[in-house]
């Protein structure tokens, strides 16, 4: 079999692949969970839904996680590893164990394909920096990844923090002490804003729980990681240490916030101008150099090169 039609093999398989798993992800999986809601029998939903968590668990991330376990691991890569699993949004138990079985499995997986397209290159130097570098896109790929999760994650829950601090601003100000408010924050973000719900929806739990307030509020911070949440909690914290009015520092900070995207939406369309410059010059000007020199270009050499060559 040529080279060529095993690549080609190999993509039609991997797409056909992540088509199959995206629509089960999208489309299968949500239409169950749907069925189950619309059951009768509400009391065998939990128990449904559970069979279903649990039928996906024995499949690929039952796998990934035992291959992840034996992998050697320290203690402090462990926690670090931990935290920004957290930070990314995924809390789960063994989500540690099952981030290194991805690593283990995408190595495995592009040393296998760099192995058996090696003939795509003539130069043995060429075949081995091509399967070290696949070994180490697989390896550290899924760090890189979980690192733009991150980053998407905080950006969502900084953008979806202005509304949050209004709505908390208005329970506090109808009487509501701050517990009663950040419940009342989470369960009405639940819809617009779900991951700064699902943040404090924790809060509140770890309250209820028996943490102090402080505690529960510097563990939102440590989650998220996020300067803007850290603020926020450093406020509540100070306020809820000396006494001083909450709506009033909620107001204030919420309209810092606002002042502040306002100055960096202004600093981005000052940039727009000089990050401009070389998409016009290396894009947009050549173009404009054909189309109106061009034919005048087109003109002069039909005409110049007979003359040149009546002169000789």
């Amino acid at each position: 079999m040529s080279t060529p039609l095993l690549m080609s093999l190999v993509l039609f398989a991997m797409l056909m692949a992540g088509i199959t798993v995206y629509g089960y992800r999208r489309y299968a999986r949500p239409g169950k969970i749907f069925e189950q809601l619309g059951s009768p029998v509400i009391t065998t939903v939990p128990e449904l839904i559970d069979e279903n968590t649990q039928g996906e668990e024995a499949g690929m991330v039952r796998v990934l996680r035992q291959i992840g376990a034996y992998v050697p691991v320290s203690p402090l890569e462990a926690s670090i590893t931990r935290r920004s699993l957290i930070m990314a949004g995924f809390r789960g138990e063994h989500a540690v164990a099952v981030l290194y079985g991805i690593k283990v499995v995408a190595t495995i997986v592009l040393l296998v394909v760099a192995v058996v397209f090696r003939d795509a290159f003539s130069q043995p130097v060429h075949r081995m920096v091509a399967i070290i570098a696949a070994a180490a896109v697989g390896y550290f790929g899924p760090g890189f990844i979980l690192e733009k999760l991150i980053t998407k994650r905080q950006e969502t829950l900084r953008l979806s923090l202005p509304d949050a601090l209004d709505l908390m601003v208005v329970s506090v100000e109808a009487g509501l002490g701050l517990d009663q408010a950040i419940l009342h924050v989470s369960r009405e973000l639940q819809i617009a804003h779900p991951e700064l719900s699902e943040e404090w929806s924790l809060v509140n739990l770890e309250m209820r729980a028996g943490k102090r307030r402080s505690e529960a509020l510097r563990n939102l911070a440590d989650r998220t990681g996020e300067s803007d949440l850290r603020k926020l909690v450093a406020i509540l914290v100070q306020n809820d240490r000396f006494g001083t009015s909450m709506a009033e520092s909620l107001r204030g900070h919420s309209d810092f916030m606002r002042t502040r995207r306002r100055q960096e939406a202004e600093e981005r369309a000052g940039k727009v101008g000089v990050k401009l410059v070389f998409p016009i010059f290396f894009f947009i000007l050549p173009s404009m150099m054909i189309v109106t020199a061009g034919p005048a270009m087109l003109q002069i050499f039909k005409e110049l090169f007979p003359l040149m060559k009546s002169v000789q």
